[in-house]
């Protein structure tokens, strides 16, 4: 999506600032014990409360045989993205590290984001793989600037993995939003800077580095949703809403 007027603006931030006040809730009710259905349903009853729409409850995505059947993506551990949080019994444990995938429809205007957090505590190396992989999310907004190109964007996240020793998952990457869930263009989380199309004034876009502690081999579980490391790996998730402003990027969602 392009933002063309000052009314879809206002609804981008309002539904950002929504988006991110639920996702901080979701993070404080992590805990040994708890169920990923409980964070499924406390999204979304906030989302729902607040009067807007949970958009990935019964959003059906390009090659998929059913619509997706929860508000929140919960993924823990090797799973990658797209977890179902509902349809089996999934406990948090000590020790687990766990992705919070949510979006939500404000006004018509659609804002995305998640987080990996902690269960508890977590071995050195796992705490290693979520701040390089938040840190490279940073890094790619930095570079999220007019006149600049998508490959900036992607050049600059693949770099803050693998300097931290870690692998990007190719297979999966960022997009762009705000109509609709998903939209072009395919936002890679590796590439070459002043490489692929220049970004523009108004642009909203979702970044989401994905990383791997092994390989970055990926499998997609029978469920049609789940994508896995191949090797059992642990994997990491971080992801804003930008709007693409004169003077760089402005975070929706933080």
């Amino acid at each position: 999506m392009t933002i063309s007027n000052d009314t879809q603006r206002a609804d981008l931030i309002e539904g950002g600032k929504r988006l991110a006040a639920v996702i901080e809730a979701l993070r404080a009710k992590v805990a040994p014990g708890v169920m990923a259905e409980e964070l499924d349903d406390l999204a979304e009853k906030m989302i729902r409360d607040g009067g807007d729409v949970p958009c990935f409850l019964g959003y059906t995505p390009e090659g998929a045989n059913r619509s997706y059947p929860a508000t929140l993506c919960v993924s823990i551990n090797d799973e990658v993205v797209h977890g179902i949080p509902n349809e089996s019994r999934k406990v948090l444990k000590e020790g687990d590290i766990v992705g919070l995938d949510l979006g939500l429809t404000h006004n018509s205007i659609v804002v995305d984001a998640a987080i990996t957090v902690s269960v508890g505590e977590v071995d050195e190396q796992t705490k290693k793989l979520l701040r390089a992989t938040e840190e490279a999310l940073t890094a790619g907004i930095a570079k999220a600037i007019p006149g600049n190109h998508m490959g900036d964007i992607s050049h600059a996240i693949q770099k803050e993995i693998e300097d931290a020793g870690f692998k990007v998952v190719r297979e999966l990457g960022g997009h762009g939003v705000g109509a609709l869930v998903h939209e072009e263009p395919f936002i890679p989380n590796f590439g070459h800077a002043g490489t692929c199309p220049e970004l523009v004034e108004g642009m909203v876009l979702a970044l989401e580095p994905i990383s791997s502690a092994g390989k970055a081999a990926v499998v997609l579980d029978a469920d049609g949703y789940t994508f896995r490391t191949k090797d059992g790996s642990r994997s990491a998730h971080f992801e804003h809403t930008i709007l693409l402003e004169k003077g760089g990027a402005r975070i929706v969602t933080g």
